[in-house]
């Protein structure tokens, strides 16, 4: 790794802050921490990496708990080099993985295809949002997608159909393990002008109803079926339950704040407290919808 420091001079580095990178601006260091120009670019640093070594890839960092004592490996950078968006013929249009999800909702709009308003509520990157079948306002990601495109570890670029994949509510299940995504085309129909209205009215639903602008995941936990996170845990009567500097938002209950001085710990704390009082007063196990990561510090 210290050559490849060398080979890979200005986009890899080590000891990076994670805290820089996520949307709760909490997490220890990452061994190493790589932004790569382009395809080539990063399938040579997969091809040059020992093959045991761990690996994360990271858009937004808007799912994404990383704890205090940081994450040992090598974290992946897709927001910045995988930014294209092109339309393509028939309602289709090609997106990369680095590209923010709410960029694909007004890029939509403008062309006139849909129904996309859906993605503007969604935080974080595309390929954060293939992972995890990422939705909000009723629409759900998997629901668009005709093919992706993925990379493996040693480097091997290939597509792969829509078919291919085990999707269900924010889980997805690839054909083989270790393939990340680097874009997909997405297929919509097309619609009205009145798409403009529909998304300023989402965009304005949204900012009346979650904490828009504070620093937090998006949701942290998934619905359990027939019901609402956010429901259960205000009827536990945990709006604005505090630890350290993380608080349940007065906002939306399925909202966790970093106030400015939370440490991830307070965070998943805070999680796990959550979790065991929703459990107790009403017998549903909450399930995270933000991925935990990392060590302890």
């Amino acid at each position: 790794m210290n050559e490849l420091e060398t080979r890979f001079a200005g986009r890899l580095r080590r000891h990076e802050p994670m805290s820089r990178h996520t949307s709760w601006h909490v997490g220890g260091p990452a061994d190493w921490f790589f932004e790569p120009r382009d395809r080539e670019d990063l399938a040579n640093f997969l091809r040059a990496i020992p093959a045991d070594l761990p690996l994360w890839w990271v858009g937004l960092g808007s799912n994404l708990l990383v704890r205090d004592g940081g994450l040992r490996g090598a974290v992946i950078l897709t927001h910045g080099a995988f930014s294209k968006l092109e339309p393509r013929a028939d309602g289709l249009i090609w997106c990369e993985a680095g590209v923010p999800c709410a960029r694909i909702a007004r890029h939509c709009v403008r062309l006139g295809l849909g129904p996309a308003e859906f993605f503007a509520g969604i935080p974080g990157t595309l390929g954060g949002a293939l992972a995890m079948n990422a939705g909000a306002f009723g629409g759900e990601t998997w629901s668009h997608v005709r093919e992706v495109e993925v990379i493996d570890r040693g480097g091997n670029i290939r597509w792969r159909a829509a078919g291919e994949y085990r999707v269900a509510y924010r889980h997805v299940t690839a054909p083989v393990a270790g393939e990340a995504f680097l874009g997909a085309t997405l297929a919509f129909e097309s619609r009205p002008a009145s798409n403009n209205d529909t998304l300023r009215d989402l965009l304005v639903e949204r900012k009346a109803k979650q904490p828009i602008g504070e620093w937090s995941c998006g949701s942290v936990f998934t619905n359990p079926e027939g019901d609402h996170a956010a429901r259960l845990i205000e009827a536990a009567g945990l709006k604005g339950r505090r630890i350290g500097g993380a608080c349940v938002s007065p906002k939306h209950a399925n909202f966790i704040i970093n106030e400015g001085e939370a440490s991830a710990a307070d965070l998943e704390q805070l999680i796990g407290e959550v979790r065991n009082v929703v459990e107790t007063r009403f017998g549903v196990r909450l399930q995270t919808e933000v991925r935990i990561v990392g060590e302890a510090a």
